[in-house]
Formats: structure tokens, sequence, C-alpha cells
């Protein structure tokens, strides 16, 4: 085997999947461990601001530069009293989170997260809680959200300093009701019978809002895809948003297998875009229900969901490494292939648990995935185009054969902009690409990125910050309609381009 492979990739700015959906960046905050307390909302730390929000996660949070919030769950969703986050914090009870055998202070409730949601500019999904709850709570929340002034909740609202409507469009019917961990579980039929009555009592509350249905918890379960396929045969009429869950791991450290990971993904967002055309089909519907991939990350060095029964207690702080972020950025490239039926997205979690920033009382470090995260969302624009992809092919024991070059573009007509994502897989070969535009080539290359390591579990640290992250690089020059450029081994790649006004 030499050192070196080549691979071409053909773009044509007309040949197009869909468009990206900006709600494909988005992240989830739960209340678990500390992601809430400690993570966003820690008023003791001398970073925090007036009302208790750590600045310097709010900056790092907007590098990201997330478009929507899943909250407060998540599991803790299922055993959740949305009232219990509204009035005056001294008045606020204590609870027991059976979800995560925790101390849930309300400390931080809907008030403080909407807030919180407006400062970052990104839009609230609210998760109701469809497990201990019933549809009538779930009624409540949406009238004690978006309605104006003049009914019990929504004066009450007004007496808790928030006169005008929320005007919340996004709602989650529930979380994870296929796994039998999750408070109040059901099965496909009982799930989908409630959720359907949920959202019919929701859109008499508010037509004008959006809803999203449970999916499989993980392909994984004995249920899928059968859950999905009874859910959308069911309810599909009610609802905008069908949920996928998943979390890739390196469980038995086998890095060629799990660099290949993309290729699950895609096959589990092909099995559930085929249940719903199934359903659509089989009840002779109209009515057009799109993807909303609200958890997924990578996660599997850490386990454990027992806080015992402490406040913010250390949970699942995953120190994510060089491989995990090209997995994340192969992960995002999948939803800009599947840019025509995947239109939300939310990484779990935002800070802390599982997520992109770790927090001490008085700093914070970006991990590994916070870069390939900050680069898509900022950069991925307009429409995903359908690339032409020839690499060489090499074998892993999980997926098979695996393409040694993961792409993925976006192209945005009103102002010209391109954007190249490129994840050279293999653990030793550098690999020499080159690109070859089929309709106009560029003008030429605006900016670019990469991150790179011969280790792939090398990670940043408090001690050691910059360990693995995406520098600047030399932009290659066009040839024509071509250009060809290096991607050493365990790399991901950023190029942008820039076209002539259309």
């Amino acid at each position: 085997m030499t050192n070196r492979a080549t691979a071409t990739v053909f773009l044509n700015t007309e040949r197009r999947i869909g468009e990206i959906s900006p709600l494909i960046f988005g992240g989830l905050a739960e209340h678990m461990g500390r992601c809430i307390y400690e993570g966003i909302y820690d008023p003791a730390s001398p970073l925090a601001d007036k009302r208790g929000f750590r600045s310097d996660v709010l900056r790092a949070l907007k590098d990201i530069n997330y478009r929507i919030l899943r909250y407060p769950g998540g599991n803790f969703v299922s055993g959740h009293r949305w009232q219990d986050g509204t009035g005056p914090r001294s008045k606020r009870p204590r609870r027991r989170d059976l979800a995560w055998r925790s101390v849930e202070t309300n400390q931080f409730g809907l008030h403080e997260f909407m807030e919180f949601a407006q400062e970052l500019g990104a839009l609230p999904m609210w998760a109701v809680n469809l497990g201990t709850g019933t549809i009538q709570d779930a009624a409540d929340l949406v009238e004690y959200l978006n309605l104006p002034v003049g009914t019990s909740f929504s004066d009450l609202r007004a007496e808790n300093g928030q006169k005008k409507p929320y005007g919340v469009q996004y709602f989650c019917l529930g979380n994870e009701m296929d796994g039998p961990w999750q408070l109040g579980h059901m099965d496909a039929v009982a799930y989908a019978d409630k959720a359907r009555e949920a959202a019919k009592l929701m859109k008499l509350m508010d037509p004008e809002i959006k809803l999203v249905a449970c999916g499989s918890s993980n392909t994984d379960m004995a249920t899928y895809p059968e859950w999905d396929r009874t859910v959308l045969e069911r309810m599909g009429d009610e609802i905008d948003y069908f949920s996928m869950h998943a979390y890739a791991g390196n469980r038995t450290d086998d890095t060629d297998s799990f660099l290949a990971s993309s290729l699950h993904f895609e096959d589990h967002a092909n099995t559930i875009a085929a249940a719903i055309r199934l359903a659509k089909a089989k009840n002779r519907s109209k009515h057009d229900v799109y993807l909303s991939w609200d958890e997924w990350n990578v996660w599997y060095k850490t386990e454990g969901d027992n806080g015992n029964w402490q406040e913010a207690p250390h949970l699942i702080e995953e120190v994510f490494n060089l491989e995990d972020a090209l997995v994340v950025a192969q992960w995002l490239s999948t939803f800009l292939r599947k840019a025509d039926i995947i239109k939300i997205a939310c990484i779990a979690q935002i800070v802390n648990v599982i997520a992109p920033i770790m927090t001490k009382k008085d700093a914070l470090f970006k991990q590994t995935t916070f870069y390939p995260l900050m680069l898509f969302s900022n950069h991925a624009a307009g429409h995903s185009l359908d690339l032409l992809v020839q690499a060489p092919v090499h074998d892993t024991k999980m997926y098979g054969g695996a393409a040694q070059l993961d792409a993925s573009a976006s192209f945005d007509t009103e102002t010209g902009r391109g954007a190249l994502f490129l994840v050279n897989r293999s653990q030793t070969q550098s690999l020499d690409v080159t690109l070859k535009w089929e309709d106009v080539a560029p003008e030429g290359f605006t900016q670019g990125w990469q991150m790179s390591g011969h280790d792939p579990k090398a990670h940043n640290s408090f001690e050691q910050p910059d360990e693995v992250t995406a520098h600047e690089i030399e932009l290659p020059a066009l040839d024509g309609p071509q250009t060809t450029l290096s991607l050493p081994p365990l790399s991901f790649t950023v190029l942008l381009s820039r076209h002539a006004p259309a």
C-alpha cells in the first residue's frame, strides 16, 4: 500500500438534493447533569452575568450559531411539570428527577430558557411530557406560551412577567416513548393514540404550531422500525416532523468502522423516510412529514444515569477526540446529503453533557467536536449539491466497503457562495482530491480550514485546550474548471468558494 491515494469529486451547482434547513444546526439543552446548572446557568461563577447565564458559554454557543434548541429533555421531560419552572424562584419546588436520579431545583425554568434561547437567536423547541403528563397538561403549556392574555394560563404568564405571547412554533410530543427506561413508557399503538389526542388539543389552542412525534430511540430497539411504521400510519396526518435518535460509538476500538459510521446514518434516514412514504401511501394522504433528528452525537466512553440524588451531578461528561470529530463532521454531511427529508437536527447536548463545550467554575474549553459544528453551521447554506465522488473503497468490519472520502457540499444561488466539506477516513493514507465543476467553475476560493492529526485519540482539555483545532489552510489555485488539494490522513477539510452572481 502506498501512502497516497487519489479521488475525484464532480460538482454541478444545478444538480441539487434539496434546500438546506437552517434548523439542522440545533442543540438539546436538557436538565441532566451539568448542562443547565454549572453549564449555561451558574450564578456562583465569576463569569456569570446578572441573569446567572455564563457569558463565556454564551459567546461559545453563539460561535456555533445554533438555530433551534430542544428543551427540557430528553428523558427528563417524561416526569417534568412545566409549571414548576414558572413564578418567583423562591417559591419553586425542589423535586426528585427520576430519570437521572438527581434533584431538580427549578431555579432555571420556562422563562429563563426563553430568555436564553432569545439571547442565542435560536428558536425554542419544547418537548411536552407525554409520560406522566396528560394531554391537558400539553394543551395548557401551549396556552401559557402562545395565547394572548385573557385566559387562565395566558394571564398567569403575564403575572409572571411576560405579557406578550412567546409564540413557540415547535413542540415534541414526548421523548423516546418506545424505551422501557422512559417514565410512562407505552407501546406504539398506545403512544400514537395519546399523541394524536394531545396534538388535537394543542392545535386547537394554536393552529400554527408544528409538531414532532416520537420515532424509535435507536436502530437496536427490538421494535425498530415497526414502531415508526405504526406511529406514522396512526397519526401521520397530525404531525409535521418525525423524530430520529441515534448515538455513534467506538466501544471495540475499531476506528476504521467507526470512521465509516455515516453509512449507518444514511441507512437509518433512508429507512425512516421509506416508512413515511409507506404511511402516506397507505393512508392516501397528501400531507408531508419531514425528519427531525433531534438527538444525535458520539457517546461511548462514559456511562451512568445515577446522580445519587445530587444537584447537577457529573453525568456522561465525555471527552471527545479527533476520530469523534471526524464522525460528527460526517453526520453533518449526512444531513446535507439528506437535505430533502431532514429539516431539523439537534446535537445532544450543548454544554458539559456529551457536549462540544466543557466548563469549570471560571473557564471553559472547546472540544474537538466544536469545530465541525461551527464550520457547518456558519457556512452550509442554500441548497445541498448532489456530488459524484470517485474514491478508493476500503473494507470495514461493521459496514463492508466504505469510500476513503466522505463529501458534501452546499451552494447558495443568491450569494454565489459555495462550501465543500471533506473527510479523509484513512488512518494512514493521504488523499489527493481533484475537484471538477461540470457547469460553471467558481471565480476563486475565499477561505479554508482543516483539522487533522496522527493520533485518532488526541483530544483537548483545560490544560491543553488547542491540542486539536481547525486551522486555516492555504487555498488551492484553480486550473480552469478544476483544482486539486491534498488531504492528510484523519482529516476534516472545509473549502469556501465564490461564484459570480446569477
